[in-house]
């Protein structure tokens, strides 16, 4: 089960979807970004009723880019944004808030699971004009074995983790989780990330932009993407 304050998916849960069991191969990958070449991976329940209930919420636009570009304005808004919900929320499993095992929501209550808050930290970033379809939910598995869900924001630059165990944005690759799934870039469905582990084992020392020569800068005289009013004024102080 799931730490009281790391409230989260079990792994029970994960494992009852058909996916590989814990004793079998996990892949790492390269650092950067995590291939989806494994083939379809077995729907949420939870998520497929989520998207019932709310179609918006799931729209898919097949015209929007599945990457975007990294610049130090969108990291500090990606930033901003996942440390404001994690500051906001408060962790309480579904079985207490809904009787059931795994229910997605936005957390307007101020309590939420894992899913939860990635979920109102994607509405948030839709808000401010990010692609819907460059930040997939993801279902990974804790250094305890317990299941998980992540927000992957995907970039030119690699995979960004935004977590609610965590106000720190990493790569995926500097998160100490094996990832197991995410949401498609194709369509509704979900693609296995063949239980990736990160080739280094585990996250780094370094927090903010300072001294992340991985995130490109713009050629001079080129315009940064600009982002919309969505975002409240109190996050991004």
């Amino acid at each position: 089960m799931c730490k009281p304050q790391h409230v989260c998916v079990t792994i029970s849960l994960v494992l009852s979807l058909g996916l590989m069991p814990l004793s079998g191969t996990m892949r790492g990958e390269a650092a950067g970004h995590l291939s989806a070449g494994y083939g379809d991976a077995a729907p949420l329940a939870a998520r497929e009723l989520y998207c019932r209930t709310d179609p918006a919420a799931c729209a898919f636009d097949a015209t929007e880019p599945m990457k975007i570009l990294l610049t130090p304005r969108l990291w500090s808004l990606v930033m901003a944004v996942n440390h404001h919900v994690n500051a906001m929320i408060r962790p309480r499993s579904d079985a207490d808030l809904w009787k059931v095992e795994d229910f997605w929501s936005f957390p307007r209550d101020g309590y939420g699971d894992c899913e939860d808050y990635q979920l109102l930290k994607r509405r948030l970033l839709m808000a401010a004009g990010l692609p819907f379809r460059t930040m997939r939910m993801a279902v990974v598995v804790d250094e305890s074995g317990a299941g998980h869900a992540v927000l992957m924001l995907r970039t030119v630059s690699g995979d960004l983790i935004l977590d609610n165990r965590s106000d720190r944005v990493m790569r995926w690759h500097e998160t100490a989780y094996t990832f197991v799934k995410r949401e498609s870039q194709t369509g509704s469905g979900w693609v296995s990330l063949g239980w990736a582990v990160p080739p280094h084992g585990g996250a780094d020392n370094r927090t903010g932009f300072a001294g992340m020569a991985w995130i490109p800068q713009l050629p001079a005289g080129r315009a940064q993407r600009s982002f919309g009013p969505g975002i409240p004024a109190a996050i991004l102080s």
